[in-house]
């Protein structure tokens, strides 16, 4: 159901892809567009306050031309860094089933692949992180046992050389509580940009 703000907006409303730097050596991935944001302007964390935090910090750290992103032709670029999410669809409660996310898995197999670059990737939530890991065992790269583990500022080395980052998600949940603030959010960038610069 649209939001009487965009009422006269045409929906998206299909899967939502990836966007960014196709040589980018920074991976981010989210859980699922946002209802009335991605699904809404067709561009990941795009239109939605997800998007305004996430894209601040990516501006704030070099990686982005601009700190927002309102539409898909706003002019937004990204240098380096590529954006992504476990789900490419909005799911119904923003909680995507299993199912969902092992049927989506394929799209982010396939970023993998394109992203010969890759030196970092930054997990936005602990869902994303198991569905970049699921993604990663299927592309035929290793996983450590034991696994790596969630934690806002986690850093974990995978075999390939690859560091994996983790962050809360800058989901309101997260962002009015606290829980998540901008100096927290800037840090994962900046130490993504200290790792591949």
């Amino acid at each position: 159901m649209k939001r009487r703000q965009y009422r006269d907006e045409v929906y998206w409303g299909r899967p939502v892809p990836g966007f960014g730097d196709h040589a980018a050596r920074v991976f981010i991935v989210g859980l699922a567009p946002a209802a009335h944001g991605g699904n809404r302007t067709g561009r990941i964390f795009t239109g939605d306050r997800s998007g305004d935090w996430l894209y601040a910090a990516l501006h704030a750290t070099g990686f982005a031309n601009q700190p927002t992103s309102v539409r898909r032709d706003d002019g937004l670029a990204l240098r380096d860094a590529y954006v992504s999410a476990s789900a490419r669809c909005a799911p119904p409660g923003n909680k995507p089933t299993p199912e969902e996310l092992a049927n989506c898995r394929s799209y982010l197999v396939r970023e993998l692949a394109l992203l010969t670059r890759l030196r970092v990737v930054v997990c936005l939530g602990g869902l994303a992180l198991d569905g970049f890991l699921r993604a990663w065992a299927e592309a035929g790269h290793t996983v450590p046992s034991p696994r790596p583990r969630f934690g806002h500022g986690v850093e974990s080395l995978l075999p390939e050389g690859v560091t994996v980052l983790c962050s809360y998600h800058p989901s309101q949940q997260n962002t009015f509580t606290g829980r998540l603030t901008r100096p927290m959010l800037d840090g994962v960038f900046a130490r993504a940009a200290a790792l591949v610069r």
